[in-house]
Order: structure tokens, then sequence, then C-alpha cells
């Protein structure tokens, strides 16, 4: 074979003339199936006649089976489709960061090298080696390279952990990084720890819980507006004497100041911020602060004491933490190195590709799926069509674009040019996290009526449909409480809103005209959307290469 990328081809399913097709039902896991359930909830009747006459399991799309670090680490779509492209896992967070800080290659990016231009930075996160939003060696290696990259004033807002940590350990992050900061003082630097607080009280806010979090992490980090002492170690330690139950991820808000009682770490006008939390979930409501993105009526950006907010900054996140809200817009780490993609293989044998989705998971579909990559990898073979998508609140209207982008996929089968083709129906995620029960069923409910059409256009060509999801989110709706397996309730007896994504598997359903396939009964339950890449190349008659996944479907 002369090309690196042409695969072996299955004499039976090569030859064929049929659509093989990809629906991605995003944010449609496979939950509790109770009453906190919007997925169970909804009157789904195609999906139930789907899964009750043809084979389907469960796949897992969160922590490591998506390249994430820990199993509570929730899949998000950019990770969901770059699996279910990419064939394979890629590290993402914590691996992904470490590489690129032994490699060198995070202070080359341009991110830093604006950052390290400022005349102040600042590095504010979780202090712990916890390894869940955030490690410590990634703040030394920041502070270290700082000041080889000439940063003269560097401040550290610490969050002190508790909780991926043992819960009064604060001190053993805390003290050595005042002595490397000191080192770098006495060097002729001007570097010190600025302010702190425990990351429940202050700061790490998630899921829009309690905006109140923010906002005292965003007057003691960026005001100097907090209960004052001489250094960190000490407000640590006095906060131990004064209350001997507390434990590190409560510590009420400090700040440090100088000899003179001013706060030593105020963010000014024109200085770098970088947040070096990995993690997205709690980093996400602190950043739309630092962008100056929407925020709650009410949140105040100016200080307490009546300073004006500092304007001219520059905001990084260490990775960024919602690609579909482009936040931040800068970022030290880039997304993983992905190569030899379906779609990669599809083009390099020849295959016609159609992708489709609106704007709101235009990209995962077609930039996430393809490994990171803007264009199509041979736009004479690969269509990419976007339904633009409506302005607005999306639970005032669930069904979102998903008729449009079914009409247009429902178009390109009966054209008969693709054999490839794959959609995002973008309602069960965006809707989900409005928080809207109500809204999220029926988000669930529209999908279900685009599968029956789906379905009806794939059979009449003999066709294959692959039904999945990148990850859940409207299979839980309410938060649940760890100790007790029950949803938790607010003072006021209302179930706790949750608008994150779920730890939920997903399910997978081979919807098979051709009769050319099974699924691979092999698997365990620990197989993931990795597996589904190898799938899409058997389907269109191509031999995954070695190092792909097994795949979740075979042929007979």
């Amino acid at each position: 074979m002369s090309d690196p990328l042409e695969l072996p081809r299955l004499p039976s399913v090569a030859g064929l003339d049929i659509p093989t097709v990809l629906c991605i039902m995003d944010g449609v896991g496979w939950g509790r199936r109770d009453a906190g359930d919007a997925v169970f909830t909804a009157h789904t009747p195609t999906l139930d006649a789907l899964m009750a006459a043809h084979p389907w399991r469960l796949l897992q799309a969160h922590g490591p089976a998506v390249g994430l670090p820990d199993l509570g680490d929730m899949g998000n779509s950019e990770v969901g489709h770059n699996a279910l492209g990419g064939g394979r896992v890629f590290d993402q967070g914590a691996k992904l960061v470490g590489a690129a800080i032994a490699s060198g290659r995070i202070f080359e990016s341009q991110a830093w090298r604006d950052a390290t231009a400022r005349p102040g930075l600042h590095l504010l996160g979780l202090l712990s080696d916890g390894n869940v939003h955030s490690h410590i060696d990634h703040l030394l290696a920041l502070v270290a390279a700082a000041a080889r990259d000439g940063v003269e004033r560097l401040r550290v807002h610490v969050l002190t952990d508790g909780r991926d940590v043992p819960e009064r350990s604060a001190l053993q992050w805390v003290e050595p990084l005042e002595a490397v900061l000191a080192e770098h003082t006495a060097a002729g630097r001007d570097y010190r720890i600025a302010s702190g607080g425990g990351r429940m009280n202050i700061t790490m806010d998630r899921y829009e819980a309690d905006w109140s979090m923010v906002q005292r992490g965003w007057q003691a980090h960026v005001h100097g507006l907090a209960r004052p002492f001489p250094s960190a170690s000490q407000a640590i330690r006095t906060l131990y004497a004064e209350d001997p139950a507390i434990t590190d991820q409560f510590l009420p808000a400090f700040t440090v100041v100088a000899d003179d009682g001013q706060p030593v770490g105020r963010v000014l006008d024109g200085d770098a911020v970088i947040l070096f939390n990995f993690r997205g979930d709690r980093s996400i409501e602190i950043s739309r602060a630092f962008e100056d993105r929407p925020l709650p009526a009410g949140f105040q950006r100016e200080g307490a004491d009546g300073r004006p907010a500092p304007q001219g900054l520059f905001f990084a996140g260490l990775m960024q933490y919602d690609g579909d809200l482009k936040l931040p817009v800068q970022y030290l780490v880039e997304p993983p190195a992905i190569d030899r993609t379906v779609s990669d293989y599809l083009a390099a044998n020849g295959i016609t590709g159609f992708a489709a989705s609106e704007t709101q998971k235009f990209g995962h579909v077609t930039y996430f799926f393809n490994g990171n990559c803007s264009e199509p990898v041979d736009a004479a073979l690969e269509t990419w069509r976007e339904i633009p998508s409506d302005l607005g609140d999306f639970d005032k209207a669930p069904a979102m674009k998903a008729r449009e982008i079914t009409d247009a996929v429902v178009e390109a089968i009966d054209s008969g040019r693709y054999r490839h083709l794959r959609l995002n129906l973008a309602n069960g995620d965006m809707v989900g996290h409005t928080g809207s029960f109500d809204a999220a069923v029926a988000a669930v409910e529209a999908v279900d009526g685009c599968l029956a059409r789906l379905d009806a256009a794939v059979r009449a060509r003999g066709g294959v449909l692959l039904i999945t999801a990148d990850h859940g989110n409207s299979d839980q709706m309410f938060e649940v409480d760890k100790k007790t397996g029950d949803y938790k309730r607010g003072a006021d007896g209302k179930l706790a809103v949750r608008t994150a994504h779920s730890l939920n598997p997903v399910p997978f359903i081979l919807v098979d005209h051709s009769g050319l396939f099974e699924l691979n009964a092999t698997l365990g339950d620990d197989a993931g959307l990795g597996n589904v890449g190898a799938s899409l190349l058997w389907l269109v008659g191509l031999e995954p290469p070695d190092d792909y996944l097994p795949g979740v479907v075979t042929p007979r």
C-alpha cells in the first residue's frame, strides 16, 4: 500500500453502497432511571422500540475512559468527540499538563509569553497534590519559569484543599511554597503569597450553586479585601486555633499584608492572572468574572471599599475549561495532539463523509471529531454542514435545531453520495445545562422524534445507524448526596438543581439494516467512547489499524 493510511478492505462490506450513520445524542446518558432523570422521564417511543429490537450496551464516557485522570472527572463534549473520532484514548487534564511542562511546550505558548510580559503576574488556584483540580508541581513549575523569563513581581493566591487531601494539610504545601517564594525575593524579585481561603468557602463554586463564594474570592484576590495576616501560614495557624473543628476547605478568606497594613497583592491595572487549575467545573465561574463575561445580577467587580475593578487585565487558564463557551479565550496547554483519526483513514481510502450539527456543537462533530483540525481532511470527500443556532435561552426552545439538522442528514442519506455520516443533536446537553427539568424532558423528546426519521432513511437504503452520546447531562438533573445516595434538597425543601454533566455511562445502540454486523461480545464493562472509532471503520469495510481500540461493532 503506497499511502500509510490506506487500510485493508473487507470485501463483503467494502463494495456495498449503503449509508453508515453515527448519531450523537449530546448529553443523553444512562442514569438512575428515576424521577430525577429527564431521559428516563421523557416519552421516547423511538428509543424504546430501537432498544427493544436491536442490540445495545453502555459505554463509559468520563474519567480515564476519555483520557481524564480520575473517575470523578466528568466527561465533556471535547474529550468525548476526540475519543469517538480518534479511536483511542488520549491524555487530557493533569496528564496533558504534566507532559506540556516536561517538554517545555507550555512555556512556548503565546498565552505564557503574553502573561509574562505584563508588569505583574498572579497565579491563582487550588494548592495541594490532590491532582483532581490541580497539582502543586504545576504551580512550582510556573513560578520557576516566571523567574527564568524575567517576571519581577509575582503573587500567588492559594485555595486550601482539605477535600482531595487530608482535611488539615494546608501547611504541608503553604510553608514550602512560602520558602520557594522567599528564595526568589532574596534574589532580587518580589514574589509572595497574596491571598487565600478554603475551596468550599471562596472562588471555587460550581454549577452556579453559590456565586457569593466567587464574590468573596474576587474581593480577596483582586482587591485584597479580607482579614489581614502577615503571612499565609500564620493565617492558617490562627484560623485553626480559633476554630479547632474547621477544615481547610472551609477556611475563611484572608489576605497577606505588608508592614504598613496594605495588601501585598492586589491585582493592578495591566496585570496578568493565570488560573492554574486544570479541571473545568470549579474554574468556570471565576474565569467568567475575570473575562467580564455575563455575571449574575449583583456581582460586584469593583472593590467593596469603592476601588474600581482593574482594567486591561490579561487572563488565561491552564486549560480551556468550556469549549462550548470558549472559556477562557486564552489558555496555556493546547488540546491533545491526535493523529490518524477516523476521518483521516476515511479520506485516505476514498470514503465519502458528511458531518452536521448546529452552531452550538458544530465544532465538536467536526473539529474535535477530526482530532482538533479546523478543516475537512479532504474537502472533496468530506462535507460539513452547519445549521445556525438560535440565540436566546435554550430552555425556552428545547427543540433547538434538531429538526433542521435531521433534515440535512436525511437529505444527505437520500442523495446516496456518502458512506459515512455523523451528526450531533445538542438538545440533551445544552438544555440540560439550564437546569430546567421540564425543558430537558422536552429536549430529549425532540431528539427521539429525530431518531425515528433517521432510522427510516437508513432502513430505506439498507444501512447502519449507530446511536450513542458523548457524555451524560439530562440523565441527572438534581444533585446527589454522596453519603445517602438521595437527591439533595435546599433549606427550602426543593431539590438541588444540577446543571453540569453527569458521571453516567451512555447508551450505544446498533441498528443494523444490512445484517452484516454485531456487537463485540468480548468487550468488558470498561469499554468506552474510544471503542467507537474502529466500529466506524468496520462499517465502511476498512480493517482498523492495530493500535485502535477494539470496535464495539464488528463484522459477523
